[in-house]
């Protein structure tokens, strides 16, 4: 059986793991397939391809864009070691709003905004380990959420 050379294995990962998220970002939106294709840009064939897994033929260009059309967050670091890695982050839609929907979110966001400004390479990726778990502690907040108040819409008379 003949090995995968490690960078087109790498690019493999990535085009999974960036259509991961695109698919569970589709899912979220809880519209139709064609409905998310027009609002990320792309063919509804596309957009099920990248849903199903089937990304293999797909540019890592692509998916990135529609990542970035979705509002996902993305962060690529660069070097082997943290004093000489680069990092970019794309930045996450604004909200026209001022009000904040938890002190959490305002945790995510404003660790977000400190990751993007100008800090040495090491406090980047620091700031970037902060913001995963923040982003972790939301998800779960309102996975807890979305459970309690479905276990409250069952004893509702």
């Amino acid at each position: 059986m003949a090995r995968v050379p490690v960078d087109v294995a790498g690019i493999q990962r990535l085009r999974s793991d960036v259509a991961l998220q695109l698919a569970r970002h589709t899912h979220r939106m809880g519209v139709t397939q064609t409905v998310a294709a027009k609002r990320l840009g792309l063919p509804q064939p596309t957009l099920s391809k990248i849903i199903n897994g089937r990304v293999s033929d797909l540019s890592l260009e692509l998916l990135i864009r529609a990542a970035v059309r979705a509002g996902l967050a993305i962060t690529l670091q660069t070097g082997l070691v943290p004093q000489e890695a680069g990092a970019f982050s794309s930045r996450a839609r604004s909200r026209s709003s001022a009000t904040s929907e938890s002190r959490l979110a305002d945790a995510v966001r404003q660790s977000l905004i400190q990751s993007e400004s100008a800090l040495t390479p090491t406090q980047r990726l620091e700031a970037f380990l902060e913001h995963s778990q923040l982003l972790c502690a939301l998800h779960e907040a309102g996975s807890a959420a979305e459970a309690q108040r479905a276990r409250s819409a069952q004893y509702r008379p």
